[in-house]
């Protein structure tokens, strides 16, 4: 039963957690689809990354991507080959799994549908002077980043916020789907880090309404690579898309402000009810 903003918080939090049983599945399904590009292609090295090793992806696994990074030898690599090479993955990955309809390139990667949850299959290379290239087929680039380096500076922000920080991108996360994604994943992720930089979460009803409130004057920024290697990761942005984004930002900040007055007058029920209609269904309802 939840009865105090905290509790419903503390819910909250466990409602976005993927279970062991859905890691286990995810594991065996990540371990074969490497083996099938690995059968076509001279592969390098490959592990898992996105949100799956940031510890950032939420339930349910229905709606999550697990993304499997391929390093490749540079034999596959051309300037100008990046739709092409995300083609021939797809051929690859549709001679392994003939019976599966939705495999196709997405820009940076090739998603693989399946019934439970999506993969996506990041080819890339090394790069000279560290980090990886990957293609972007939308911008017709070869684009600079570095995975593992994501994870060591998020396990690092996570620990500077006390174990917080991971929670709270989970939830800002949560949000997110519940506005139609307007938020490419690690857009939002890296905003969310930005603005919490050089403060500290104290609880999470306070840090929600903080992001919700420094995130506005952020989606018109030019926004790094954290690992340093990307000028801007939020060039897919269109005026249109952003003016959406900053007004749900302050629906929520407003949504956020009223909940912690609703709180400081005694009245849990009402601030639950507003947190709930920022977050969705995933956060438990009073009672």
């Amino acid at each position: 039963m939840v009865t105090t903003v905290a509790d419903a918080f503390r819910q909250f939090r466990t409602n976005l957690e993927i279970t062991s049983l859905q890691e286990s599945t995810t594991s065996t399904r990540q371990t074969n689809v490497r083996d099938a590009v690995a059968s076509d292609f001279f592969v390098l090295e490959s592990f898992l990354t996105g949100s799956y090793r940031r510890n950032t992806m939420i339930a349910p696994l229905s709606t999550a991507d697990v993304d499997v990074f391929i390093v490749l030898d540079p034999k596959y690599y051309a300037v100008n080959n990046q739709s092409a090479l995300l083609s021939a993955v797809v051929g690859t990955l549709k001679k392994e799994y003939p019976k599966t309809p939705k495999i196709k390139p997405d820009g940076q990667a090739v998603t693989i549908t399946f019934t439970d949850f999506k993969v996506d299959v990041v080819p890339g290379f090394y790069r000279t002077g560290g980090g990886y290239l990957i293609p972007d087929a939308n911008m017709g680039r070869w684009m600079p980043t570095d995975p593992r380096k994501h994870v060591e500076l998020w396990t690092a922000s996570n620990k500077a916020h006390n174990g917080s920080l991971i929670p709270l991108i989970k939830m800002m996360k949560c949000w997110n789907r519940a506005n139609k994604e307007m938020f490419r994943s690690f857009h939002l992720e890296v905003l969310v880090r930005h603005v919490l930089t050089d403060v500290t979460i104290t609880d999470f009803p306070s840090g929600a309404r903080w992001v919700f409130d420094k995130m506005r004057e952020k989606v018109w920024s030019k926004v790094a690579d954290p690992a340093g290697y990307s000028d801007d990761i939020a060039l897919y942005l269109a005026k249109s898309t952003a003016d959406k984004m900053i007004a749900a930002l302050d629906r929520a900040y407003q949504s956020a402000v009223m909940a912690e007055n609703y709180a400081h007058k005694g009245s849990a029920r009402l601030a639950i009810e507003e947190w709930r209609s920022v977050f969705g269904d995933y956060f438990p309802a009073y009672g």
